[in-house]
């Protein structure tokens, strides 16, 4: 057998989020806003969470956690996307490629996860409120999150490993604006079959089975719920857990529709779906979940320092 003469890949080319180069400010305005957004937003329930006793509740303690997820997820993609834009380049190192791979990976499966622990927080909440302060005690919940984080962490790793060692020395133009796992895959010139089956996995048991987990604890939800006398009682339940179903339901939507398809297949619709993921639920996520929340508000003027109390 003859070694192979491979040029390895030193970069890669990302096809930007916006096609028109005459519209250039703005998208840099808009990226700049959103990511300023989401920041704030993110590290703002963060420092609340901290810093105002009545948010010392496992319900606010996860999306505070959330938070910082989505403070990793849209900080690994964003600033990269935001300095190719104003030096007007597409391109990103080898090595910050699978940085970013790496980073992002993490965030996304660690948040399906933890989307899952919240619905099991919300099934006591609503399904069992007699023990429900026993069973999600202080340990319980940082027992919770070591799992949640460490998981995260080894599948990140995992799959990051195995795109590393793969070869890259052909085309190096990943279709889309970030790396991913589906479209470096399909750069590869050697074989990404053990790559392809990890990620199914991942797919099966963290994707499908937390998804599955989900769904079982909103039944359960939807079951007591119904047996609640009065339509004030209802929706007062309901209102507890609406958000997180809403922002549960398009986070699935998108991983699995980026995830569960042949790898080899065309990756140009999926950008429409990663920007969604990347930097709208990020931005959107605090909002749904928390600032619009009375508590969360008492919260605001307590913390902010320019408020005055008359």
């Amino acid at each position: 057998m003859h070694p192979r003469n491979l040029t390895k890949v030193s970069e890669f080319i990302l096809e930007g989020v916006f096609d028109n180069p005459h519209l250039q400010g703005l998208y840099i305005a808009i990226s700049l806003c959103l990511y300023l957004a989401a920041i704030l937003s993110n590290s703002f329930v963060i420092i609340a969470t901290l810093a105002h006793p009545p948010l010392h509740t496992p319900m606010y303690f996860f999306i505070s956690n959330l938070a910082i997820l989505d403070l990793v997820g849209i900080s690994s993609v964003l600033p990269k996307m935001l300095e190719n834009l104003i030096l007007g380049k597409n391109t990103i190192s080898f090595e910050g490629c699978v940085a970013q791979l790496y980073t992002f990976t993490f965030s996304g499966s660690t948040e399906l996860i933890l989307l899952t622990v919240m619905s099991y927080d919300r099934y006591l909440a609503i399904c069992q409120p007699l023990h429900y302060v026993a069973m999600m005690s202080k340990g319980t919940c940082i027992s919770l999150m070591a799992g949640v984080w460490g998981i995260g962490t080894v599948n990140s790793l995992i799959n990051t490993l195995l795109v590393a060692q793969l070869d890259f020395c052909g085309p190096n133009l990943v279709q889309n604006f970030l790396c991913e796992i589906p479209p470096l895959l399909a750069l590869s010139c050697s074989s990404t079959y053990l790559s392809e089956i990890m990620v199914y996995m991942a797919d099966i048991i963290l994707g499908m089975g937390n998804f599955l987990l989900l769904i079982l604890s909103y039944c359960l939800i939807i079951i007591t719920i119904l047996k609640i006398q009065g339509s004030a009682g209802k929706w007062k339940a309901f209102s507890t857990c609406s958000s997180h179903l809403a922002i549960a339901g398009l986070f699935y939507s998108t991983i699995i529709y980026t995830y569960i398809q042949p790898t080899r297949a065309p990756l140009k619709k999926n950008k429409t779906v990663s920007i969604m993921y990347t930097l709208v639920t990020p931005t959107l996520n605090p909002l749904i979940y928390s600032l619009r929340n009375k508590v969360i508000k008492v919260a605001f003027w307590k913390i902010v320092p320019f408020h005055e109390t008359y």
